[in-house]
């Protein structure tokens, strides 16, 4: 690496275009094709298409169940059995050999027109003691008004594959309301302390867009609570006047995917215009810029608002991709079955019709590697045997694929 760097500096180039990955890397980046916004550059190296890692990784998929409706999130439950959520409204548990229980009851109404529906589920941190679970949905309001909310409940798991809810409550609604079918989010996310990221979307229409930069509306935000619904005392924006204090950060789009690495950081990936999809790590007060600034287009090609990347004030992605890889579920692997893998975030991709395989070093990305499942990608998780599941989609209905790595690899 010294060496490396000697050589840079007797060429002229500036130090901060070298990292002991970047050198390491001898794999182009993965070829998406030509970008929606070609006269965008990047803030700095490596901000956009990282090289491949060295070796590809050799793996090979099972199919565990099929035919099961449009799924939207997976958990795994302490027992090894699934729990999962479909967009129209129905909760499952499937089996490790692949049945599919009877719809769970107690499950909320939720408006599933558009991008709605039953969407994210995360088990309580005292799962095991308390059978609690959270879901998000897009909670009908009346009138066509819809908006992402967020519950608590008890599962009462039975005997086979069924279940029902009990002590249903809600602890958290966006607000305000809106009458659209586009960009709930949403994904929950516990943080060693205990408290609960929530992420949602700014609702994508114009100009209801905007109010991702304001504090006094719950479009285009990460929210903070805690496990009742109540406001943690060192969010950033309590006490400041007009403020919704639950905000954790603002200026997003639509975050789809969220999780608290080992470190206990926050980091997401929310879906850009045509290009754009963005990956962060939030920050608390933090300003993520949309849609003052972001890479990509409108959907017809025009810029968006002033058409500019940078403003100062607001914060640059980690990485970005244009074109888009339609990110969905998220999940950091830190199993055995995989070593190369350990500490890289797995993220499923809709348009990149693959798990998206990130090495992240000191807060940058350095290597992106595809894994191809030749369908949507909606959900990732790490079993706990160290194994890969993923929710596919096509059309309605959902599988579920896990990968393992390829025999004699």
């Amino acid at each position: 690496m010294r060496l490396a760097l000697a050589l840079a500096l007797s060429a002229g180039l500036a130090p901060a275009l070298l990292t002991p990955a970047a050198v390491a890397q001898t794999r182009p980046p993965i070829d998406a094709g030509p970008a929606n916004a070609a006269d965008q550059t990047p803030a700095f190296p490596g901000q956009t298409r990282a090289p491949q890692p060295d070796e590809p990784t050799a793996f090979a998929t099972e199919t565990v169940a099929t035919g099961l409706p449009r799924l939207w999130a997976l958990e795994f439950l302490p027992d090894g059995r699934m729990l999962v959520t479909a967009k129209s409204g129905t909760m499952h548990i499937v089996g490790q050999d692949g049945r599919v229980g009877a719809m769970i009851q107690g499950v909320p109404s939720v408006d599933s027109r558009g991008q709605g529906g039953l969407l994210d589920l995360a088990l309580d941190p005292g799962f095991a003691d308390n059978h609690r679970i959270y879901i998000s949905y897009s909670e009908p309001r009346g009138d066509g008004v819809n908006g992402t909310t967020v519950a608590r409940a008890v599962l009462d798991m039975r005997e086979g594959n069924t279940a029902a809810l009990n002590s249903f409550e809600v602890i958290f609604r966006q607000t305000p309301g809106y009458a659209g079918t586009s960009h709930f989010g949403s994904r929950l996310a516990f943080r060693p302390d205990g408290t609960l990221f929530v992420t949602v979307g700014e609702r994508s229409d114009t100009p209801i867009r905007d109010r991702a930069q304001a504090l006094d509306a719950g479009m285009g935000k990460v929210f903070r609570i805690n496990t009742d619904g109540s406001v943690p005392a060192d969010n950033p924006f309590v006490g400041r006047d007009g403020a919704q204090p639950q905000i954790w950060s603002y200026g997003h789009r639509n975050l789809q995917s969220a999780i608290v690495d080992h470190a206990g950081d926050l980091w997401t990936v929310e879906h850009g215009p045509r290009g754009g999809d963005e990956l962060n790590r939030p920050e608390a007060a933090r300003n993520y810029g949309w849609p003052v600034i972001t890479y990509g287009l409108n959907y017809n090609g025009t810029p968006v608002g002033d058409g500019i990347t940078r403003h100062e004030g607001m914060e640059q992605p980690v990485y970005y991709w244009d074109p888009v890889i339609a990110p969905s579920g998220m999940a950091e692997y830190n199993g055995d079955l995989f070593p190369a893998w350990r500490g890289h975030f797995l993220i499923g991709g809709l348009a990149a019709k693959a798990i998206v395989v990130l090495a992240v070093e000191d807060g940058r990305v350095v290597t992106e590697e595809w894994v191809p499942l030749k369908a949507r990608v909606r959900d990732v998780k790490v079993a706990p045997d160290g194994t890969v599941y993923a929710v596919t989609e096509t059309g309605n209905s959902s599988n579920i694929v896990r990968v393992i790595p390829k025999k004699g690899s």
